[in-house]
């Protein structure tokens, strides 16, 4: 406020004649008295009055050689009153109160300026000994209400920029727990494969335990211990999974978004992934048929994995296109990325846990669990994944009863 209202002040024009001048330095200062949280009003107002006084000084001296200091000083005087007047009144009325109100903000804004005015005339009566004519009233009037517009131009663009700032940042509140509930889906698949597993081995350590139990009982006895504790880990996982369950299964509404709103949320989330990897990458889509609202976080758990597979597969720079398509009853996602191919030797192995041909600068594999957990899932909803080299790249294809992503009931 200091620096800027000074300037502000300096900035001038005359919309009616050659005397009838209209600054930004009132506007200035009372944008700024709104942007203020915890400090007075009146403290910064002084502050702001004080070295509004020491620039213009300072402007005389530089640039109209005026090296009477006093006489300077005294010129610039009563600006001083009207400033620090303004931000007095506008601690008095707590004109904050009003910041759901343009008008009244713009109405008070007028009313504070034509008081800051009037103490301004009267501090040149006094120190000028200048006399005050009704023209002069007229001119106060005119920019004062010129100033209200200003003031009511900033007040306004600063909400819109709050509003917009507030819901950018709920927009990326949602997303960011959208990504953690698609997730929770991701992890719940393998977490009921894990209990399978467990239950296969813990009857095979039981059948163990009895084929030993007559030649060598203590090794029959470890069998059964092992048959023990791996009972526990797939109770203690059952318990997790119930629980986890119980959590993403309380369907509502606001589970279900439209195909719209659902494939530009997949664009965005992975547009900032993009960039994260510094890589040059455009992504584009297209709907084609009917379809209905789906179930946001098993679509996007599903297709967040084929995305980042693509992204990562892209070297430096290309092209990735999502189609959404409807026929018959099957809603069907294809992912297309550009500059890579699926060898012949690997199509019966990517789906597999574990099996991965993407290393990091350190040689590092990566998890190779993407590609799995998006079959198991798809299986799971009666759908199947397929992929089709093509001769710039290659293209997922997901196909699952439409059913199976639609609200029940």
């Amino acid at each position: 406020m200091i620096i800027i209202v000074p300037l502000a002040g300096e900035v001038k024009f005359y919309p009616l004649n050659d005397t009838f001048r209209v600054s930004f330095g009132a506007p200035a200062i009372f944008f700024l008295l709104l942007l203020l949280k915890k400090v007075p009003p009146a403290l910064p107002g002084f502050l702001t009055a004080s070295a509004l006084i020491l620039f213009r000084v300072g402007l005389d001296f530089v640039f109209l050689n005026e090296t009477d200091v006093i006489y300077s000083f005294q010129q610039h005087c009563p600006t001083f009153f009207f400033y620090f007047t303004y931000a007095c009144l506008f601690q008095f009325i707590n004109i904050k109160r009003f910041r759901k109100s343009s008008l009244m903000i713009g109405l008070i804004g007028y009313v504070v300026e034509l008081l800051s005015d009037s103490a301004e005339l009267l501090a040149q009566y006094l120190i000028l000994q200048t006399t005050i004519t009704p023209s002069d009233f007229n001119e106060m009037n005119l920019a004062a209400f010129a100033h209200s517009f200003i003031v009511i131009s900033f007040f306004n663009m600063l909400k819109l920029y709050e509003a917009d700032s507030r819901e950018k940042q709920i927009r990326e509140k949602n997303e960011h727990m959208l990504l953690l509930i698609s997730n929770l889906h991701e992890e719940a698949v393998y977490l009921k494969k894990t209990l399978k597993n467990a239950e296969t081995v813990t009857v095979e350590s039981y059948i163990l335990y009895r084929d030993l139990l007559v030649d060598n009982k203590e090794a029959s006895l470890r069998a059964l211990r092992i048959a023990g504790e791996i009972h526990e880990i797939k109770k203690d996982n059952q318990r997790i999974f119930a629980g986890l369950s119980k959590l993403i299964s309380k369907e509502s509404f606001k589970d279900y978004i439209d195909v719209m709103e659902l494939i530009q949320l997949v664009v965005r989330i992975n547009e900032k992934y993009i960039l994260l990897l510094n890589k040059n990458i455009k992504i584009t889509y297209s709907i084609e048929g009917n379809h209905p609202d789906y179930h946001v976080y098993t679509v996007l758990s599903l297709l967040n994995n084929l995305v980042a597979n693509a992204i990562e597969a892209i070297s430096d720079s290309g092209k990735i296109h999502l189609l959404f398509r409807e026929s018959a009853g099957v809603a069907e996602f294809h992912v297309f990325n550009s500059d890579s191919t699926i060898p012949e030797k690997y199509a019966h192995a990517i789906f597999q846990p574990g099996f991965t041909s993407r290393y990091d600068d350190l040689g590092n594999p990566s998890t190779g669990i993407g590609l799995s957990y998006v079959e198991e899932a798809v299986t799971n909803l009666g759908g199947k994944i397929l992929f089709n080299n093509e001769t710039n790249g290659v293209t997922f294809s997901i196909k699952i009863p439409m059913n199976q992503l639609t609200q029940k009931g």
